[in-house]
């Protein structure tokens, strides 16, 4: 029953502006507001401060400088070898596999379709029968995103949508709830061929950046939006920062058929880090 009110209540809530006010909240710098907020978060989420490169909560300008923390240069060991992929987030995976007749398995019983997901059918070919993890960062985790590989970027899709959770709760209860979401879809070239990076918003996610645009939402657009980048060359190396949730939510990432193979060890419900081995590029 508490579930189903947990869902019901989703569905009311004026999501949007809900995620506005959190935007606005989330970058207060008034001293006292912004040193109790981020004070009682990290109690509530237990959250490891000894990682951060600034461990002391109250030097942060705003709960948002907090929320995308940087850690330490030691606090992660970063997979290098460029036959393997590097996780590109802290985490728990959700799915873990092959894309299958064009539809990603989302929780028992119900799937999503890749193309509703990327919000391209030409860019979704490319991923037909290849493979894909969704990750779900919750809010004690870190919330910067890494390249797994180096990677080029060919182009970038902002596929307006619902703000549900995206905590297994709700993932487990909407039906396509990844495809429905507001989400940012990143594609680029690597030396495991086509690979997407897809940010999927949620409620009280106020904001997705990536490094080459800066913040991509918001505002918020009724229609899909799209850039180019193929008269450029944006090359960035395994383990750089791709792109930052601020506030938490869930990555889907994307490869071709028969171009990687997952670490056998991984399976959904596993907590990962990044830089750590998630799979390695096939010959």
């Amino acid at each position: 029953m508490k579930d189903k009110l947990f869902i019901a209540l989703q569905h009311l809530l004026p999501q949007h502006a809900l995620s506005a006010l959190m935007h606005k909240l989330a970058r207060c710098k008034t001293p006292w507001f912004k040193n109790f907020v981020i004070k009682q978060f990290i109690q509530f989420f237990d959250v490891n401060m000894s990682e951060a490169t600034e461990p002391d909560p109250q030097a942060y300008e705003s709960f948002n400088a907090f929320f995308t923390r940087s850690l330490r240069d030691d606090a992660r060991k970063l997979e290098r070898a460029k036959a393997t992929l590097a996780c590109p987030v802290d985490g728990t995976i959700s799915q873990i596999g092959a894309i299958e007749n064009s539809q990603l398995f989302q929780a028992k019983g119900k799937h999503f379709n890749l193309a509703a997901l990327l919000g391209s059918e030409t860019m979704a070919s490319e991923f037909e029968d290849g493979s894909f993890t969704t990750i779900y960062l919750s809010p004690k985790d870190y919330h910067r995103i890494h390249f797994p590989v180096r990677g080029t970027l060919k182009k970038m899709v902002h596929v307006p949508g619902d703000l549900f959770s995206v905590n297994p709760t709700t993932v487990n209860a909407i039906d396509e709830l990844f495809a429905r979401n507001e989400r940012v879809v990143a594609f680029f070239d690597t030396p495991a061929g086509p690979m997407a990076m897809v940010m999927v918003g949620a409620i009280f996610v106020s904001s997705i950046e990536t490094v080459w645009h800066g913040e991509v939402t918001p505002p918020r657009h009724n229609q899909i939006r799209s850039w180019n980048y193929n008269d450029k060359t944006l090359t960035y190396k395994k383990n750089d920062e791709m792109a930052r949730f601020n506030m938490g939510s869930t990555i889907v990432l994307l490869y071709g058929k028969d171009k990687i193979a997952w670490a056998e060890e991984l399976a959904a419900g596993q907590a990962v880090q990044r830089g750590q081995v998630i799979g390695k590029i096939k010959a």
